[in-house]
């Protein structure tokens, strides 16, 4: 009797670390095949696309043209490249739309600008300081009603107020429901940080209509490091989610992405409404030499299929000078997934 049990103990065991085992080779086959294909997609992809441009913004037009802008070294100029492919930009010539001014507003440190189309018009959105004061860093707005923004002129459109002065940057735009909406970066009124992100409603792509919340503040460990800094939103509608990305801390290799979320059905103007991941979703990985990821912006391949995170970063550590003087953060693509949740995946350990 007792012979028997332990036979059937025995045989049991064995089937149960066969399937055991099973699971474990088809799991990890499984990964392996999705890391595959996730790899044959990035492979189709020049990196970088183009050297020694920061925070890198590529706009699709309807009729399939990518554009894209970027901040360069020397923060003095807004460049404009075309390309009816995303490879097509690494080689495509610049074109330069406007130039700093020698004094007085516009006249220095001008970062970060953005290509939009709102309402037919052309808009470009960027930050700029003043060489008597380079720290007063203001939003502006240039304009070009011309159908091709390679072509037509380029004016000055102003600045975008937000309601208080001191430092703001780094402005986007996105349209919901037939709202469209505003995120900015800028020093909280109370100086208690560098810069937190903003958002309020537009009332034209150059004037808000107020009022205005806060998204996000740094408060995490990863995003206070040097610098209590959130900054660069960037905003993916997908899977019945408004996602906003943004970047935290000093711009050498603490760089890091992090990511807020919000349903599409709710009030989007409610901060109750938005949730923000404890955890960087992008951020230095020095085992496949990527360091300080960050201020992207989001774009879809060719056919339409396959979302593409647009971004900067470093291929080494050690600075030549300091974050603002080394030219080296060059503008990366990157295939996006998402998981079982409908959230991006940007595959953290994963290189190019």
């Amino acid at each position: 009797m007792n012979s028997n049990i332990d036979k059937k103990t025995s045989c049991r065991a064995l089937i149960g670390g066969c399937l055991i085992a099973l699971v474990s080779l088809v799991s990890g086959c499984t990964s392996t095949s999705n890391e595959s294909s996730w790899a044959e997609k990035q492979a189709q992809y020049i990196n970088p696309l183009a050297e020694e441009r920061a925070d890198p913004w590529v706009y699709k037009d309807t009729d399939g043209s990518y554009y894209f802008i970027a901040s360069v070294p020397e923060f003095d100029r807004i460049i404009l490249r075309k390309s009816k492919t995303i490879n097509g930009i690494n080689n495509a010539p610049e074109k330069v739309i406007w130039r700093k001014h020698e004094s007085g507003e516009m006249s220095k440190h001008i970062w970060a600008p953005e290509l939009h189309k709102i309402d037919g018009v052309w808009y470009v959105y960027f930050a700029a300081s003043r060489a008597e004061d380079i720290w007063h860093i203001s939003m502006y707005a240039l304009s070009n009603d011309s159908a091709n923004p390679m072509e037509g002129e380029w004016k000055e459109a102003g600045q975008i107020k937000s309601g208080w002065e001191n430092f703001a940057l780094d402005a986007t735009s996105f349209e919901h429901k037939g709202k469209r909406y505003y995120i900015w970066a800028q020093r909280s009124p109370d100086d208690s940080n560098n810069s937190a992100l903003w958002m309020s409603e537009q009332k034209s792509a150059l004037e808000l209509t107020g009022p205005t919340i806060q998204l996000t503040k740094p408060e995490l460990d990863w995003e206070t490091v040097t610098y209590k800094v959130n900054e660069g939103a960037a905003v993916l509608k997908r899977n019945g989610k408004i996602f906003i990305t943004y970047s935290a801390s000093a711009t050498d290799h603490n760089y890091a992405m992090g990511m807020l979320w919000a349903d599409e059905d709710a009030d989007l103007m409610d901060p109750k409404s938005w949730n923000k991941l404890q955890e960087p979703v992008f951020s230095t990985n020095e085992a496949v030499g990527r360091y300080g990821p960050g201020h992207n912006s989001f774009t879809v391949s060719e056919d339409g299929k396959t979302d593409l995170l647009i971004y900067h970063a470093r291929t080494y550590k050690e600075l030549k000078g300091n974050p603002l003087t080394d030219p080296n953060r060059h503008a990366r693509v990157r295939v996006i997934e998402y998981d079982e949740n409908g959230f991006p995946v940007f595959n953290q350990e994963l290189g190019d």
